[in-house]
């Protein structure tokens, strides 16, 4: 059983069907170049501890928050990151972390996303806390592939083709706004 729901949570966040996982993952990463993994590591582990937070939450039936809702907010979290990481480039505050807060914060609402996902496929178990710890081991598994793949291209990009870390940041955030607004556009239109 924690194998099968493994697989499923790291299938889940690289299915290239709900690639807005992946491109929220991508969009929170791409502020850092390849020599801050460390930063990164933290920055995905806040966002982990947040979607952890409402997945068991909503899987235990305590919250419960419309999935149309949710799948509303999904495309703003990755809006609002774009936004913060243009809006860190001209403002280099580190005195307080808000990229790990708003990834913590962030998490919350993406597990919501996550649990419509897992509640589905937990169908009449008799314990709901084994399946729950695989499944998000296996998205954070998942998250760890997106970051090490973002790692290595932004690696790729900035230090072997010599593009400035400034554009490599501009470019992601940029391209996750667009998609982002073609994915919030598909959810309220649809």
């Amino acid at each position: 059983m924690f194998g099968t729901y493994l697989d499923l949570g790291f299938d889940h966040i690289l299915d290239l069907n709900a690639y807005d996982h992946i491109l929220f993952v991508v969009t929170l990463c791409a502020i850092y170049a390849a020599s801050h993994w460390k930063r990164v590591l933290i920055l995905v582990t806040a966002f982990t501890v947040g979607h952890s937070v409402t997945l068991a939450l909503s899987t235990l039936k305590i919250l419960s928050i419309d999935a149309r809702l949710v799948e509303i907010l999904i495309p703003i979290t990755i809006i609002l990151t774009a936004v913060y990481n243009l809006y860190k480039l001209q403002a280099d505050d580190e005195k307080i972390h808000w990229h790990y807060l708003l990834a913590a914060f962030f998490g919350l609402i993406h597990g919501l996303g996550f649990s419509n996902f897992l509640k589905a496929i937990l169908g009449r178990e008799e314990s709901i806390f084994m399946p729950l710890l695989s499944f998000n081991l296996g998205v954070e598994l998942g998250q760890i592939v997106i970051v090490a793949i973002t790692v290595l291209l932004s690696y790729i990009f900035i230090k072997l083709l010599r593009l400035p870390r400034k554009i490599w940041t501009i470019v992601i955030s940029v391209l996750s706004v667009i998609v982002s607004i073609y994915l919030l556009y598909g959810v309220i239109v649809g």
